[in-house]
């Protein structure tokens, strides 16, 4: 089941897409569903509802408020080898916040007290259910579905300080979508696809999602150690090599520039960049 969030006739709306258009299941949020503990594949197939087209600018970023974003930093070692980190024999965690989000389709700001804004195709996962300890072998059974992420990067700033925070959460940086494809439908884990970014049609990155260093059910178990994690929660899981910022020269986004961040079997995600008014 393919989940998509939209606005239609001035409503915020959640469908779901079928080969005829995608079916309006009402103004619940995913955020919302996931709290009842609805299954996703269910509910979406079961539900009764008008099918319509949607606009290229009607999307909305998935979710607008999940309970917690957090991030896998350095979870390709060839993106590792492009940074200035040693590789981490554990998992790199910070936090993304919802005032970053942007939809498919909308722009990417690029701020105007920086022109380092770097892109970084990831694959985001959106948890069902959630708990601390949660045994690494178990920890699959708590994912919804997976979606793609371009997790924007304002350089500068994310190195400002040891701790990369800021930098990496700049207002409407942060593109979600357009479509949560449910874990049924695809391969446990999300393992097998082929990841790529493209920066006005050229490929900047190209990987597998076998690559990540640390899989979904490593991060999931490992985050559960610490954090409680609940229904609605997204893990967004790792850029591999090719960021503008490994580039020599640096080569970062500019006004004008689009971009595709596409996953195998999950989607496209497809952003054009502005400046900040």
């Amino acid at each position: 089941m393919r989940y998509v969030y939209f606005t239609h006739q001035d409503r915020a709306v959640l469908g779901v897409s079928t080969p005829e258009g995608v079916k309006i299941l009402g103004e619940e949020t995913l955020e919302s569903l996931l709290a009842r503990g609805v299954d996703l594949s269910t509910y979406g197939a079961e539900a009764v509802g008008p099918v319509v087209e949607v606009a290229e600018d009607a999307y909305l970023p998935l979710m607008r408020k999940p309970g917690k974003i957090v991030c896998v930093g350095l979870n390709y070692a060839d993106h590792t080898k492009e940074s200035p980190y040693a590789q981490p024999d554990y998992p790199t965690l910070f936090p993304r916040f919802n005032s970053g989000l942007i939809a498919h389709n909308q722009p990417m700001v690029r701020p105007r007290i920086s022109d380092t804004l770097d892109y970084e195709g990831e694959m985001a996962v959106v948890l069902k259910s959630g708990g601390r300890h949660i045994a690494k072998e178990d920890a699959l059974q708590h994912v919804a579905g997976y979606a793609v992420f371009n997790e924007g990067s304002v350089r500068e700033y994310q190195f400002k300080s040891p701790q990369w925070t800021v930098g990496k959460n700049f207002d409407d940086t942060a593109a979600f979508g357009p479509e949560l494809v449910t874990a049924d439908e695809l391969p446990a884990g999300g393992k097998g696809l082929l990841l790529e970014t493209r920066v006005n049609g050229k490929v900047v990155q190209s990987a597998n999602t076998s690559d990540m260093l640390f899989d979904v059910a490593t991060v999931i178990s490992t985050l559960s150690e610490a954090i409680t994690l609940e229904a609605g929660d997204v893990i967004v899981s790792g850029t591999p090599a090719g960021v503008g910022f490994g580039m020599d020269p640096k080569v970062y986004l500019k006004a004008g520039d689009v971009v595709e961040v596409s996953i195998e079997r999950i989607g496209k995600l497809v952003n054009s960049v502005v400046d900040e008014a």
